[in-house]
């Protein structure tokens, strides 16, 4: 009886400071996510800065991803070479995007139109062709509603600029809320496993 009394107080321990660690942490996601929020709040004025903010968020955006695709090229023997050139192309990318802002805009609201119209049309034929699940025509409405927008954005350029500012202030406060909800959460889980262990 006594050894697993022994045994189990460096997992209490392990446990206390896992808690303790997380708990510290938690406060980091709310942060986080107020950031995020308020990043989407300011994307979502439609002023002039805001669409400096989405072109300078897009070109961090594919820096990072290339300098992520670097990494990995070191770490994955199979997949080297692709992974250098798709690095490279996102470095190039990125840095294209921050130097050149407004063209970036235009090139990438375009893309982002034609991309909603293909991924409408991908799951408008899924949800009708594919297998039948109890909520299938949710995949239906939301294939109908990326299609309608992507029409929508893709007959001005005007357009696409509106939606991609849209989508990347919505996008931002709903990463916000979510990253300040699993502050919460990882906060609540730290507290109730310090009580079962203590």
């Amino acid at each position: 009886m006594s050894s697993d009394v022994k045994t189990l107080d460096p997992l209490r321990e392990t446990v206390r400071v896992g808690t303790r660690d997380a708990s510290a942490a938690s406060w980091w996601f709310v942060a986080l996510g107020a950031l995020w929020v308020l990043f989407g709040t300011f994307v979502l004025s439609y002023r002039v800065v805001s669409l400096a903010a989405v072109a300078t968020f897009v070109g961090a955006a594919l820096l990072f991803g290339g300098i992520t695709q670097l990494v990995v090229a070191r770490r994955a023997p199979t997949l080297r070479r692709l992974s250098i050139v798709g690095g490279i192309l996102g470095v190039a990318a990125g840095v294209v995007t921050l130097v050149w802002p407004g063209i970036t805009l235009f090139v990438v609201s375009i893309m982002v139109a034609w991309y909603l119209i293909a991924l409408g049309t991908i799951h408008i034929v899924n949800a009708l062709a594919g297998p039948k699940l109890s909520w299938w025509w949710t995949s239906l409405l939301l294939g109908i509603s990326e299609l309608v927008l992507g029409v929508w954005a893709a007959r001005s350029w005007e357009r696409s600029l509106v939606t991609l500012v849209t989508l990347v202030g919505v996008w931002a406060i709903c990463r916000g809320v979510n990253e300040i909800f699993a502050g919460f959460t990882l906060r609540q889980v730290g507290r109730q496993a310090d009580r079962l262990v203590g």
